[in-house]
């Protein structure tokens, strides 16, 4: 009931938003378009009222230049009035001039002056003299701008521009200027030029121009300069309550912005190029830029005097244009101002609709404890009571409802639960015994089970010590063959054949020796002899001490195998390049036989202490096996590689690597696996498991890498690097 009234509630409050939130945004849009309106009509009279001075300027200079003077009269008047500097320029006479009440000529040094260009100064100085005064008013100032360069300036505030104007300075390149003149302004209309700084009060300000033809020809252009600090004040003090203004031109530059300041504005009469590529101000941020950007974007298509929304930024915007310089008048109205009063009113609703969600809570939690909440706990306390073992209960049956009803099943249930508690003890102390004899049998096959494994255990280290003892007995009979083999090849039927000849010619042995054809020939035989029969004494002795060094290598796999249940293990100092070489003479033979070319890499390092016979084991083993791996490779590309790396602070690496079969990814982790073996006959599984026990022994690790079938393999044995001058350096 709490959720369904929740509900209700939250209905209300969201459809009482929508409908005050659709009523206050329809009036606040009436009174934003209003006042974009309103307002427009009211600031663009500055720009209205410097067009219509303009008319009257035009007709009034228009009609001086039409009148005819003498040409003496002009010439004398222009003489009084103006000089020419040491610098070349003409400019007012000091004697008669004051800036505050006249206006000031500037005429550049280069420019000369026929009786027309004359007349044409001084109608232009008496139109100014006239009519300056009364503009100023309203206006900075007021000038005319004659084509070939000539300005006649009334400027009270700046009495003396003219007369610190540098020699070299020309007004026909000024951005005002540039758009009078019939290439840029065809249509010989009024044109505004972009806003800039006022030199002498730094406010913002903005020229007006009207060119004047004549017959045809530009021979004039008057304007004003209009400040608009006050507009600008106004733009952004005076606006709806929680909305601002802003002016925009007709590219979308800021004019007037809550965030623009004087600095951020262009610079003083940029040339035509120069202003039609800047903006009369530009914001501080790439964020507010783009916000200005895309406001503009959506005003442009928007009728003025129309309202626009603008979702992604939360504002509602409203133009009208502002006649004259054809800026845009702009007021932006944030979302949150317009939904205020909606989420007010809905607030409103949400905090009744609570106070009466609570009121009905209260009420329900009353009848609940006293119909539920009491009945309910009497149920708990029955339910424990049967749950220490009590199932003498009393609840209320008298009820008609269903707690009356829920009462009467639990008192049927505690019945039933006594009765196969009952039952469960009976069957419990039967289990028990069942499960002391089950014990027993358990115990009995245990001790079983670890005599089993202990007989298992001593038959791998058996197959071990039967695995490396059968390597090196395969080196024994190797080198057992080969001296029977070199034995039998001793010729020594040859001895018995000079020892006859010698005896046949014993009494003249001497004419034998020198004069004989086969007992000249005697002498050096025997020596050749010899030498053969020492090469042979001397391999077959190399092959018996082969054995002998194999048959000690026996006894020392022997040893190993016996000691893996002993600690600590024994360690010796160790020359690792020898013991490499050690195990490549055991499995020499068989290396041999196959035709495998041996290559070795072994850096110098000094004795380390480990433990030796483990050591060579786990080498004989790895060269066994990469021996075995070779015998599918052609016989002239069987290579194998033994590498003795540079060693780390904490191990030396010692490396085995082949070109043979290589090994199946999936079976990279399976051939240390007691019992498994990879060949197809005669591979007992035993070589590589028990190596890597030997090497866990002495904490080191063996792995093994392959890049597939065909690719060979490379096993490393990592084992701790303990330098012998360490370990009597640290004793």
């Amino acid at each position: 009931m709490g959720v369904r009234i929740a509900g209700v509630i939250v209905l209300a409050t969201f459809f009482s938003y929508l409908h005050v939130l659709h009523t206050v945004r329809t009036e606040n849009l009436a009174r934003l378009e209003r006042y974009v309106v309103e307002r427009s009509q009211r600031e663009e009279g500055i720009f209205l009222l410097a067009q219509d001075n303009h008319s009257v300027l035009k007709s009034v200079l228009e009609e001086r230049l039409r009148g005819v003077s003498r040409s003496e009269e002009v010439d004398a008047r222009f003489d009084s009035l103006f000089v020419r500097m040491p610098d070349g320029t003409l400019r007012n006479r000091s004697e008669h001039f004051d800036g505050t009440r006249m206006p000031c000529v500037f005429v550049p040094g280069h420019l000369k002056l026929d009786a027309e260009l004359r007349q044409r100064i001084l109608a232009s100085y008496d139109m100014l003299a006239q009519y300056g005064p009364a503009f100023h008013t309203r206006f900075t100032n007021t000038f005319v701008v004659l084509p070939e360069d000539a300005l006649m300036l009334f400027w009270p505030d700046r009495p003396s521009w003219c007369m610190d104007a540098e020699r070299d300075f020309s007004v026909i390149t000024l951005d005002f200027f540039l758009r009078s003149l019939p290439k840029n302004n065809p249509s010989r209309k009024t044109v505004w030029c972009d806003i800039y700084p006022d030199p002498v009060t730094h406010g913002p300000m903005v020229t007006v121009s009207t060119p004047l033809d004549v017959e045809g020809r530009h021979v004039a252009t008057f304007g004003h300069d209009v400040l608009l600090e006050e507009l600008m004040a106004r733009t952004s003090n005076d606006h709806l309550p929680g909305s601002h203004n802003m002016i925009l031109g007709d590219r979308g530059q800021p004019i007037a912005h809550p965030e623009l300041t004087l600095k951020n504005t262009g610079v003083h009469h940029s040339s035509s190029q120069d202003a039609s590529n800047s903006s009369a101000g530009a914001l501080g941020t790439e964020a507010q830029r783009l916000h200005l950007r895309h406001l503009f974007e959506q005003l442009r298509d928007t009728p003025p005097g129309q309202s626009v929304e603008l979702p992604e930024y939360g504002e509602y915007l409203a133009r009208a244009r502002l006649e004259g310089p054809g800026w845009n008048f702009v007021t932006v109205l944030p979302a949150s101002v317009v939904s205020q009063p909606a989420l007010q009113s809905a607030r409103y609703v949400l905090l009744f609709g609570v106070a009466s969600l609570l009121l009905e809570l209260a009420i329900m939690y009353w009848v609940l404890k006293q119909q539920i909440t009491r009945p309910l706990a009497a149920f708990t306390q029955a339910t424990s009571r049967v749950a220490a073992g009590d199932f003498l209960v009393e609840l209320e049956t008298s009820r008609d409802d269903e707690l009356g009803q829920l009462a009467c099943a639990f008192r049927r249930m505690a019945d039933q639960v006594q009765r196969r508690e009952e039952e469960l003890r009976q069957a419990n102390e039967e289990l028990e015994r069942r499960v002391a004899e089950r014990t027993r049998e358990l115990s009995d096959i245990h001790r079983r089970l670890v005599e089993s494994a202990r007989r298992e255990g001593m038959a791998e280290i058996a197959t071990n010590v039967l695995h490396n003892v059968g390597n090196v007995l395969n080196s024994v009979y190797t080198s057992a063959q080969l001296a029977r083999t070199r034995l039998a090849r001793i010729r020594l039927e040859q001895v018995e054949r000079v020892a006859e000849l010698l005896q046949a010619h014993q009494e003249d042995l001497a004419s034998f020796l020198t004069h004989d054809k086969r007992g000249c020939l005697l002498i050096p035989f025997m020596d050749k002899l010899g030498q053969n029969l020492r090469e042979e004494r001397q391999d077959i002795l190399s092959l018996l001490n082969d054995v002998g060094r194999y048959t000690e290598q026996i006894g020392a796999i022997v040893k190993v195998q016996q000691n893996y249940a002993r600690t600590p293990r024994s360690h010796e100092p160790v020359l690792l390049g020898e013991l490499v070489e050690d195990a490549l003479r055991i499995g020499s033979a068989g290396l041999s036989r196959c035709h495998v070319r041996v290559e070795k890499q072994l850096f110098p390092l000094p004795p380390v202490l480990t433990d030796k016979h483990k050591t060579l084991m786990i080498l004989v083993n790895l060269i066994s096996n990469a021996e075995s791996a070779l015998e599918t490779v052609p016989a002239d590309e069987r290579c194998l590689t033994v590498r003795l790396g540079l060693p780390t602070s904490e191990h030396f690496r010692l490396e085995v690597q082949d070109n043979g079969i290589g090994i199946a990814p999936e079976m990279l982790t399976r051939i240390f696996q007691f019992g498994f073996s990879t060949r197809e006959e005669g591979g007992l599984g035993f070589g590589l498991h028990s190596s890597a026990l030997a090497a866990q022994e002495m904490k080191g690790s063996l792995t093994a890498y392959s890049e597939g079938p065909g690719q060979g393999a490379t096993f490393t044995l990592e084992l701790p690097y303990l330098p012998v001058q360490e370990m009597k350096g640290s004793a």
